[in-house]
């Protein structure tokens, strides 16, 4: 019997998350059909994206970006714009799911919106399940719908548990490259440069991920992800640092079998599992050579250097408004950085500083973990 064509909705398709999608979907176009894209402000990249995928929906959220192209939108073409058009995208009747990959707290109500419209979810975007990740999960419980993860960690171990429940499994294991001061002295941090945190020895992301590689903070959300796709406690998350990044991550059962997921350093790959999942389904792209590699490495995280990890730990075990405090204070001094008004550290302490000063709302709503994200969002640097 012939395959259906499954239809997705891409949230966040003009970053790069969103384009090795439309990378995928033109290497099984056969598997799947693109049917909606929203992107924040990149009017020309979006029509160029409506073109190639032929799309019959779209979103700037971006007010000004969307009208600035209203007289170019293909005929036949719904657009919208705002905050209120992603939840119009993520609801579209004809798809069947939403891959999200919106950076921020942003992609929060369209991805909810989604799985109450019961679509499955496809999450790119660490933010959502950070924040909100009880009551996304409870949602998608209640309405039947899937959550697939899109990190190439998450989705590793997705792959490796198969179905398998929390109560057979010792330890989850994420692996974190250790980016490009794995092997810096503590003393010299403080001077690293803006161009130098940028260049990740494996992967080629956005800035502000790829900051959060080099400081940890990356694999600090992806815990507290993973605590909570996974139905797991923070305590049997860990974190071991592969700096060949083929290892995405791995799983310890409690009969002591450890089971890996390899690939090439290449996002097409998780993004293919959690679109065509249940199924698996050949392609172009390349399998890992073990000969060439030759050997692969695995190091403990230097946590007291480094203590993102210990912070998130502590988001993850507090739980309530924390995490979201964390991930804002993050990215607010990622901001930062970036601008060359914070040192390196700089970032982890102003990120302990603000959690700190938080009182912590256990079991918040969606409006009082945006109100927790502002709050964080509101303090200068200092």
């Amino acid at each position: 019997m012939a395959n259906i064509k499954k239809k997705v909705v891409v949230l966040g398709s003009t970053g790069s998350i969103g384009v090795s999608t439309i990378k995928v979907a033109d290497d099984l176009s056969e598997r799947i059909e693109i049917v909606g894209l929203g992107a924040h402000k990149s009017a020309d990249k979006l029509l160029s994206q409506l073109s190639q995928t032929g799309a019959r929906a779209a979103c700037l959220s971006d007010q000004d970006a969307a009208e600035s192209i209203i007289s170019d939108i293909p005929s036949g073409v719904d657009m919208f714009s705002g905050d209120e058009g992603l939840v119009e995208l993520a609801t579209l009747e004809e798809a069947d799911i939403v891959l999200i990959a919106i950076v921020g707290v942003a992609g929060l109500r369209p991805a909810l919106a989604a799985l109450e419209a019961g679509k499955d979810l496809a999450v790119a975007s660490k933010e959502i399940l950070v924040m909100a990740g009880q009551a996304v999960m409870e949602t998608a419980q209640r309405t039947g719908s899937k959550v697939l993860p899109v990190d190439s960690e998450h989705n590793a171990i997705f792959q490796c548990l198969e179905g398998k429940g929390s109560d057979t499994v010792s330890r989850l294991i994420l692996t974190a490259s250790g980016g490009p001061f794995r092997e810096y002295e503590r003393e010299d941090l403080a001077n690293v440069s803006v161009d130098k945190a940028l260049d990740h020895p494996t992967w080629d992301m956005g800035p502000k991920i790829t900051v959060d590689s080099a400081t940890l903070f990356n694999k600090g959300l992806e815990m507290i992800e993973a605590r909570w796709l996974f139905d797991i406690e923070m305590d049997r998350v860990d974190v071991i640092v592969h700096p060949q990044s083929i290892v995405h991550s791995m799983v310890e059962f409690i009969d002591g079998s450890v089971l890996a997921q390899l690939s090439v350093t290449d996002m097409c790959f998780p993004i293919q599992y959690a679109l065509t999942w249940p199924d698996r389904v050949p392609n172009s792209l390349p399998p890992v050579d073990l000969a060439a590699l030759g050997k692969l490495d695995f190091e403990n995280p230097r946590t007291e250097d480094f203590p993102a990890l210990n912070l998130a730990r502590q988001a993850g075990n507090s739980g309530g408004t924390l995490p979201a405090v964390m991930n804002a204070a993050n990215e607010i001094a990622v901001a930062q950085f970036l601008q060359g008004q914070l040192s390196f550290p700089g970032i982890w302490e102003h990120v302990g500083s603000i959690m700190n000063d938080h009182n912590i709302i256990g079991n918040p709503s969606i409006d009082e973990l945006i109100e927790a994200d502002r709050w964080a969002r509101s303090f200068p640097i200092v």
